[in-house]
């Protein structure tokens, strides 16, 4: 089964000039994650009957693991903004109008949010549902078969993917741990470091220089209502 039109890679040349620019800048490992997101989110897209901008969603996708590279890698920012500034840069080089920047930029910026992007535009919606799908599977069951293979035929999977990509991460954020507090990757560096101690945000209100007992009115945390 080959991949629907609806959810083809747009033939242009901002799509070309995009797979141009990640293939050389991304390792083959992430360079056929990105592709396979972009195949996930826009077949998504069609099964849920959304009006979606092709080249968008493929800048999304393409763009959101370029932050984990060294060179597009800042020493305090979260990898995900590194990624959503790389596509503002690009897109705007290549004159594509403010708004539709944004919302690539809001798509990379928030695709480790769970539970946020898929109330938004649908670009921002679909870039998630790629990186969920091809990641952690949790949409597993809503794509047949033939659309799995046909996706993972066209950028295969290594055969050791999920350990890979954990690594893949860790390698792009081990030098920023900070970064991580309130993110899912902080779990990459706990899985990579026993000796990580991950922030805890109960621990901030507690620390801050605002006067008044630690337990007075609770920390919001539920522990101590």
């Amino acid at each position: 089964m080959s991949i629907p039109s609806e959810a083809a890679v747009p033939d242009s040349a901002l799509s070309r000039a995009i797979t141009e620019f990640v293939r050389d800048t991304e390792t083959e490992l992430l360079f056929n994650h990105s592709s396979r997101v972009y195949q996930f989110g826009a077949l998504a897209g069609v099964h849920r009957g959304l009006s979606f901008d092709r080249e968008l969603l493929y800048a999304g996708a393409m763009f959101h693991d370029v932050g984990l590279m060294p060179d597009h890698s800042s020493a305090d920012e979260r990898f995900e903004v590194d990624g959503a500034n790389a596509a503002r840069d690009f897109l705007k080089m290549h004159g594509v109008p403010e708004a539709d920047v944004y919302t690539v930029w809001t798509a990379i910026a928030l695709h480790t949010t769970p539970g946020i992007p898929v109330h938004m535009h649908p670009v921002v919606a679909l870039v998630t549902a790629g990186v969920e799908m091809d990641v952690l599977g949790l949409t597993y069951g809503q794509f047949s078969e033939a659309e799995r293979e046909s996706v993972v035929a066209g950028f295969p999977r290594t055969a050791d993917f999920k350990e890979d990509i954990i690594q893949a991460f860790y390698d792009g954020i081990r030098h920023k741990p900070d970064t991580t507090f309130g993110n899912v990757k902080a779990d990459v560096i706990a899985d990579k470091e026993p000796s990580f101690r991950k922030g805890n945000f109960c621990s901030v209100i507690r620390a801050s220089r605002w006067g008044g007992g630690a337990h007075a009115t609770g920390c919001g945390c539920g522990h101590h209502d």
